[in-house]
């Protein structure tokens, strides 16, 4: 009697990889302890994304935090990166000492608007002039999230807690601090806007001096109600996009169709192209007092404006200004970094 050969099973298909061979499993982290749909969860999934399309080696990421709800997201991406948890306010000042050491790192913080704008708007301040190349995300969600919802100094007048208290105190606007400081990249983003968020973090991992991103991203447990400006419905209703974010990296084809003088183009250290297509405003991303103005503008309306807002990709960064040598710091030897007794000798016998 005949028998009826079996078919082989179809090999499963490989899985998908970056330029560099990584899935991306390889730049997730640990289960997120945040509450059921934080906005902040939807900013670590954007990271997750935009790292992995760019081809970024996790291990050559060092990503750095203070203290609050913002704080822990660095456990929950790219757990193969080097971290660092430091006090509350005070990452900006070990953000730069560790950019310093070790130039061949790319440096990631996650700050919130309590960490960075409240107790460590002085750290804030002299990280912004200083242009030092570094991504800074702010998870800005107008409250302090990790002790039960007290206004920040984000919150805007007229808004709202869920206790019906309501918020007599002028906000600090942290993109316009940011551009009149002195950072080279700035932006403002929805973490509900994928797309937008996405791109705008894959421009930032090419620039090469202060990248500042102020991302809205509600507190669902204590500021997403009526009478908040920082919730999900109120960023729906009052978001104004000033254009659509299109990033082409160096590794891709850079020839993009867009329709003739409705396009910004903006090209990166790494030879990148950032593709700003204007929507309802004939929009300079470069043009600096014309970015500040629309902010306040903006303010006036009730709307909230997200895009790109200041870029300068000309402006020498931190480590250029101090000459630093190519090799990182925390890689030369003792001889090199520390003068000998002869030379100290000398100093002391000087100031006799």
């Amino acid at each position: 009697m005949a028998t009826t050969p079996t078919s082989t099973p179809a090999p499963p298909p490989s899985p998908k990889t970056n330029r560099i061979g990584l899935q991306v499993l390889d730049y997730r982290g640990g289960k997120t302890t945040l509450c059921a749909g934080c906005g902040h969860n939807a900013i670590s999934e954007r990271i997750i994304d935009a790292f992995y399309d760019m081809g970024i080696q996790p291990e050559r990421v060092m990503k750095l935090s203070g203290i609050g709800c913002s704080s822990k997201s660095p456990a929950y991406f790219m757990s193969r990166s080097h971290s660092f948890n430091s006090v509350h306010g005070r990452m900006p000042s070990v953000a730069t000492g560790a950019t310093l050491a070790n130039r061949s790192m790319m440096g990631l913080s996650v700050s919130g608007d309590g960490d960075s704008v409240s107790i460590g708007a002085g750290q804030f301040v002299h990280l912004m002039r200083r242009n030092l190349p570094l991504i800074y995300i702010i998870e800005d969600n107008g409250v302090y999230g990790l002790t039960k919802g007290q206004f920040s100094a984000t919150a805007d007048v007229g808004s709202t807690l869920k206790t019906g208290v309501i918020n007599d105190l002028p906000p600090i606007d942290i993109c316009a601090l940011a551009i009149e400081l002195g950072a080279t990249f700035v932006g403002r983003s929805f973490s509900g806007d994928k797309r937008q968020l996405h791109n705008m973090i894959k421009a930032a991992i090419s620039h090469k001096g202060t990248v500042m991103l102020d991302v809205i991203s509600p507190c669902v447990t204590f500021n997403d109600h009526e009478g908040s400006t920082k919730s999900y419905k109120y960023m729906k209703d009052h978001e104004e996009a000033i254009h659509e974010v299109g990033f082409v990296p160096h590794f891709e084809n850079i020839d993009v169709d867009y329709d003739p003088g409705t396009t910004t183009d903006v090209r990166m250290h790494d030879g990148s192209h950032l593709r700003l297509r204007k929507l309802n405003t004939d929009w300079n991303p470069k043009n600096r007092i014309a970015a500040m103005t629309a902010l306040h503008e903006s303010n006036e309306r009730g709307e909230v404006l997200t895009g790109v807002l200041y870029i300068n990709t000309e402006k020498p960064n931190f480590v250029d200004l101090l000459n630093m040598t190519e090799e990182p710091l925390a890689t030369l030897p003792e001889k090199t970094v520390r003068p000998p007794k002869e030379v100290l000798d000398k100093v002391m016998a000087s100031l006799m």
